[in-house]
């Protein structure tokens, strides 16, 4: 019997010469990483231990995104813990404010991630990284702390799920809502521990930034990991990254024909218009056009789902020489220094100044109800996050709607969830 993907990059990262499903193994990590949130933690329990090193200087990412820059004291600690870490450690992935960006943005602008790596984060996102073929999930801190101390982690090894997608996309549409559609099918608990792989003729055809944003949200449907097989378009991505902090593209790695999946799911893309995730959960998936006046106080633009550049020219098309609705704030937040500089450069931050919005340091911010757009009692946004929870982005009583870059931009333009043609 063949291997899948997940099946094989977890293979090639322990001693044993077998896996299979449901199966517990030792492997062996290439990156791991912790946040300003989840490392503090995991550094406690490191100290604990009595570790005098940890297992790699250069594989140990800490990346302080999710409060900073630091909101107020409690948070300004939190950050303190992560950068007296990596001096006194020699942490040589530390990005502090100036040089950071959302974590699961940072790490493959940096090429710290590359195909058929095995990377855990204490984050539940770290998932992303499989839209660079590589087997990504999230972990606990104390997880977090035992890897940065033995280079290792305990994984379960995990059923398949294929979904196939095949048709051509239509207009506005792009990875957030084939992911929206799919969780939309499957429920928040359709996934449960399976490693989620996205093919199909589709999916060849979408950027790798499209890609990151379908895994990115795999564990929405509860997914232990997301993944999309490597091709020329993941090997031209790696090789167009400068300063890389690794040599190579990465172990491109592809599921054999015989490979046994839990469950074999297609999808005619031609089916699928702009999607948008209503409260208060991912699931609860509707096309745009079927929701009917839904005022909306705030938009927000950005995150480890839809913060890259690609997303940002998006919203920019449909902003170009409009305005935003007056009551309503539009908050536009670059995953990255390199996005924002980019985008600087291109005039996107330009015309989403000019149209009314705010254009900010990268930050996770707004996403977990964090900072830099917190909802009032009552007040209702949309967003290209990736979660809307009850009181996700703020108030118990307040409400989030996900969606791709344009809608967030046509709605904000609009005042009103809408679908961009109504704006262009």
């Amino acid at each position: 019997m063949g291997h899948t993907i997940t099946e094989k990059i977890l293979l090639k990262h322990t001693k044993t010469k077998e896996i299979h499903p449901h199966e517990f193994i030792h492997a062996r990590v290439d990156i791991c990483l912790g946040n300003d949130i989840t490392a503090p933690f995991a550094i406690e329990e490191f100290e604990k231990l009595g570790a005098k090193s940890v297992f790699d200087k250069k594989k140990v990412v800490l990346v302080p995104d999710h409060f900073t820059p630091a909101k107020d004291m409690k948070s300004a600690n939190q950050c303190k813990i992560l950068a007296s870490f990596a001096k006194k450690y020699g942490i040589k992935n530390y990005f502090e404010v100036g040089k950071m960006g959302v974590e699961h943005a940072l790490l493959p602008e940096m090429g710290l991630v590359m195909p058929g790596d095995l990377v855990v984060g204490a984050d539940s996102h770290t998932c992303t990284y499989g839209g660079l073929g590589a087997f990504s999930t999230g972990v606990g801190s104390t997880d977090l702390a035992a890897a940065m101390v033995t280079g290792e982690c305990w994984l379960k090894v995990p059923e398949s799920m294929k979904f196939i997608f095949f048709g051509k996309l239509n207009k506005w549409v792009g990875g957030k809502d084939l992911i929206l559609h799919t969780i939309g099918d499957i429920g928040v608990d359709g996934a449960l521990y399976k490693a989620m792989e996205f093919c199909g003729e589709t999916v060849e055809l979408l950027s790798v930034e499209d890609r990151l944003a379908m895994c990115n949200m795999a564990i929405e449907a509860g997914g232990k990991n997301g993944i999309v097989a490597p091709d020329k378009l993941t090997a031209k991505y790696e090789k167009a990254i400068k300063n890389k902090s690794r040599s190579g593209i990465g172990k491109f790695y592809s599921s054999d024909k015989d490979a046994k999946y839990s469950s074999v799911t297609e999808y005619d893309c031609r089916l699928i218009e702009p999607l948008v995730a209503c409260p208060n959960l991912p699931s609860n998936v509707k096309p745009v056009r079927a929701i009917k006046d839904v005022a909306i106080d705030q938009v927000v633009i950005g995150s480890c789902t839809n913060g890259r550049i690609s997303d940002l020219r998006l919203a920019a098309k449909v902003l170009r020489g409009k305005k935003v609705r007056p009551g309503v704030r539009l908050i536009v937040i670059p995953a990255t220094q390199k996005i924002y500089l980019d985008a600087v450069n291109e005039g996107l931050a330009k015309i989403f100044i000019e149209a009314g919005g705010v254009f900010s340091t990268p930050t996770c911010g707004p996403c977990l109800g964090g900072h830099m757009g917190i909802l009032a009692e009552g007040e209702r946004a949309i967003a290209t996050t990736n979660r809307n929870f009850v009181g996700r982005m703020g108030h118990p009583k307040s409400e989030v709607y996900l969606s791709n870059p344009a809608v967030a931009a046509a709605s904000a333009v609009k005042g009103k969830i809408c679908h961009p043609d109504e704006v262009m």
